[in-house]
């Protein structure tokens, strides 16, 4: 299949997949598994770590208003040392407490994961745990609260279960509104908790691995063209799906990503046991 194709195809997977919970790092890894792409550029760190930053640039576009709020009202906490009883200071350091663990976790476990946890058929078990919390979760809840009932426990709370979406398949939009539900939250202020929070741990992330290939650890030529069409689609569909996710969940519960996520989880085992008879 032609590069630039493979570039769109896997643009537009992490851009939807990035903000409905079915793991965009689960789909970046079993996509060119079924689909049979080798190109060495669309495999590399490079291109993965571009679209993640197309991604980040799609958070900061839909929720600009929301940042040129919460970023002074946080700065003005710091310089007044209180928050005021101002919803504004208080969200943004529920957000500075919720980025917390995924940071720490990150920093200690995020090379170790890489490293070991990328086989397609774990990645397909992860898709199932995933689904069944998902699933839990959307029936445990009381989906009475809004955002402003979100309090410093409970976010650092959903910021301990972000972390464990450094495992491929879990899905960082899944496991936060998750956990978001379990705290109570309605499934749409989960969602926008969840796309808040992921802002700083994408832009911590990308940045992370922006440094390691500056250091020489791409290991590729950057192919500008697949990288163009595949940051422009992220972008593109990442804003899409921040928009279906928030509009769904304002009167859906999340039934259709769980099927989902069992139905993908299917495929991979068939396609892996296939391959593994061989």
């Amino acid at each position: 299949m032609d590069t630039l194709v493979q570039a769109l195809v896997m643009g537009i997977v992490q851009g939807l997949t990035e903000f409905l919970p079915v793991s965009s790092s689960g789909h970046l890894i079993v996509v060119p598994y079924l689909l049979g792409f080798h190109d060495p550029f669309i495999d590399s760190l490079a291109f993965s770590v571009l679209l993640h930053m197309a991604t980040l640039v799609a958070l900061l576009v839909y929720f600009r208003e929301d940042w040129f709020r919460l970023v002074p009202a946080g700065l003005a906490a710091i310089r007044d040392r209180s928050l005021r009883g101002d919803p504004e200071r208080r969200l943004a350091w529920l957000l500075v407490v919720a980025t917390i663990p995924a940071v720490i976790a990150g920093v200690l476990l995020n090379d170790l994961i890489e490293s070991n946890v990328r086989s397609p058929a774990l990645v397909a078990i992860m898709l199932a745990i995933g689904a069944g919390i998902l699933w839990l979760a959307d029936r445990a809840g009381r989906h009475t609260q809004g955002v402003e009932g979100v309090t410093f426990p409970v976010a650092f709370g959903i910021g301990v279960a972000q972390a464990f979406a450094l495992v491929p398949g879990i899905s960082r939009a899944g496991i936060s509104i998750s956990a978001g539900l379990f705290a109570g939250l309605t499934r749409e202020a989960a969602a926008r908790f969840s796309f808040l929070m992921a802002t700083p741990v994408i832009a911590g992330a990308g940045l992370w691995e922006a440094f390691k290939l500056i250091r020489g650890e791409g290991g590729v030529d950057v192919a500008l063209g697949p990288l163009l069409v595949g940051m422009v689609a992220a972008l593109v569909f990442g804003l899409l799906a921040i928009e279906i996710t928030l509009r769904y969940l304002r009167s859906h519960p999340l039934t259709i990503f769980v099927i989902y996520r069992l139905v993908l989880t299917a495929v991979v085992l068939v396609a892996w046991l296939s391959l593994w008879d061989r």
